[in-house]
């Protein structure tokens, strides 16, 4: 295996310790009121580091909002939660301009003002995200992308950091909309939210009806949260880790000369370009979580569903012959370690 030459400076030695020890803290504080899901939760940290959005994908129930929400307060980070609903407009997202009278020595000014929209915040839930129309959804996409909005001709700066976190509910499909590819995208990750084991429901059972939940305390800050996010892409990477990853994108793309058969059965368009981006960098803030100076093919093989999983359209005849996008990321990985 080949490292890359260059390695973390002393001062980013330490800085990846404190990152690491701040993942430990956080993942306690979050276990108070959240029974298993250790892996979402490593995920999510995951997304964190990267500076990046996730999009958390299971049954009601499960805690996917007490999850992102438990994070938010660990973290010490503002929080805004926004309820998708059909009738949920882009301004009550965004925020608006308005129109404000004051009045001065007799006189009525009138200027034009703008309003904030709950997206104004570090950390925005945007819960069932499916439940809202592709117009109000894409007033997601420049957030997101370039951490800004523009309303009425002027662009307005988002906090910093600021990181969207949405819920999808995949087992209802009427009053819902399918996320555009274009935004799901914009998505470093897509986690599935699985059910929890039989002690888990035990233990979630006995606690959450025993009284309150335990308090969780803000156990690292925003500064921290900005160091640790720029250093994750200067954690470098090995060769090879960065060749499995574009090797993975480009193998999902059908109708290529090294695609596996069933991705050219199965899938229309594969990921493109962002998707071995997003495998790289999540993969350096797996190793940045870890405290580790370097990034390896262990951590991008770990990380090619969630990261490819979203970029992935897949056909009918799929769904007919009940091929699902777990199928296909194996059938990649077994075609690019071949």
């Amino acid at each position: 295996m080949t490292y890359p030459d260059e390695s973390p400076a002393d001062s980013e030695m330490q800085l990846l310790e404190r990152c690491r020890d701040a993942c430990v803290r956080l993942r306690s504080q979050i276990s108070r009121v959240v029974v298993g899901q250790e892996g979402v939760v490593e995920f999510m940290l995951i997304t964190l580091l990267a500076r990046g959005n996730a999009l958390l994908v299971g049954v009601p129930g499960l805690a996917k909002t007490l999850l992102v929400g438990s994070v938010a307060r660990s973290l010490g980070l503002s929080f805004g939660r926004v309820q998708f609903t059909p009738d949920l407009l882009p301004a009550d997202i965004t925020g608006t301009d308005f129109l404000r009278e004051s009045e001065s020595e007799g006189h009525v000014k009138r200027e034009l003002c703008f309003m904030q929209g709950p997206i104004f915040k570090n950390l925005v839930l945007a819960d069932e995200i499916n439940r809202t129309p592709p117009k109000t959804q894409a007033a997601l996409l420049q957030a997101m992308q370039e951490h800004q909005v523009t309303i009425g001709g002027s662009t307005h700066e988002l906090p910093d950091p600021f990181q969207v976190f949405a819920t999808r509910n995949p087992i209802e499909q009427e009053g819902t909309y399918p996320l555009p590819e274009a935004q799901l995208d914009r998505f470093l990750l897509e986690v599935h939210v699985q059910y929890p084991s039989h002690a888990e429901e035990c233990q979630i059972a006995r606690q959450t009806t025993s009284g309150p939940p335990a308090p969780i305390d803000p156990v690292v800050g925003v500064e921290d949260i900005r160091a640790f996010g720029a250093l994750v892409p200067r954690i470098p990477v090995t060769d090879e880790a960065v060749q499995i990853a574009v090797r993975c994108a480009r193998l999902s793309r059908p109708r290529s000369s090294d695609a596996p058969r069933e991705v050219n059965q199965y899938v229309r368009f594969g990921a493109g370009p962002r998707g071995s981006q997003a495998l790289v960098l999540a993969a350096k803030a797996k190793a940045a979580a870890r405290g580790q100076p370097a990034a390896d093919v262990d951590d991008v093989q770990s990380l090619l569903l969630p990261a490819l999983r979203h970029r992935l359209v897949l056909s009918y005849r799929a769904e007919a012959d009940g091929v699902t996008d777990s199928d296909i990321v194996a059938a990649i990985l077994r075609s690019a370690l071949r």
